[in-house]
């Protein structure tokens, strides 16, 4: 049996409970670098929003996408916990997000003390235009309460990257 690499970063408990994925989801940066659960990303490679896409939905289903930062403002004392990056919704079952409704423009991740976890969930929605229930802040978001109030269900994907602030020499 195979660990799930959700539940040990954390990302299970931390900001979701356990889901069975049951839609395949990839989020690629700068047309190549593919996301794959607890890699690494320098934050400068991350700077522009990632093409995402949705596999395994149809014609009739709608998706909503959001990237959440679970380690604000560092991985020891998370008490902002969860920062949000970014909502896209009505997300087509068969096309990326980009053909979705960008609600909450991407920011780019600036981790300042420790590695942070750059969560993206993907919730399936009871149909199109059901999601309006927009957070007014970008910090002290939860995404267990947001899926809740939207009645969106547990996620149906999740993947995450980790970055860490970038600085030229590393004094320790």
């Amino acid at each position: 049996m195979k660990s799930d690499p959700l539940a040990i970063g954390r990302v299970i408990g931390d900001v979701v409970d356990y889901f069975t994925p049951n839609v395949k989801m990839s989020v690629t940066y700068n047309h190549n670098k593919q996301v794959y659960n607890g890699f690494e990303f320098f934050p400068s490679s991350v700077t522009t929003k990632p093409k995402v896409q949705v596999h395994g939905g149809d014609m009739r289903s709608f998706f909503t996408l959001v990237m959440t930062d679970p380690d604000v403002p560092g991985p020891s004392d998370p008490y902002l916990r969860e920062h949000l990056h970014w909502i896209v919704t009505d997300i087509p079952g068969t096309t990326d997000a980009t053909f979705g409704k960008e609600v909450v423009k991407y920011e780019m991740p600036r981790p300042n003390i420790g590695i942070h976890r750059f969560v993206f969930l993907l919730f399936k929605q009871k149909g199109r235009q059901t999601v309006n229930k927009i957070p007014s802040s970008m910090d002290l978001f939860n995404a267990r309460n947001f899926a809740y109030v939207n009645d969106l269900g547990p996620p149906v994907a999740a993947v995450f990257f980790n970055a860490q602030r970038e600085t030229a020499a590393r004094n320790r």
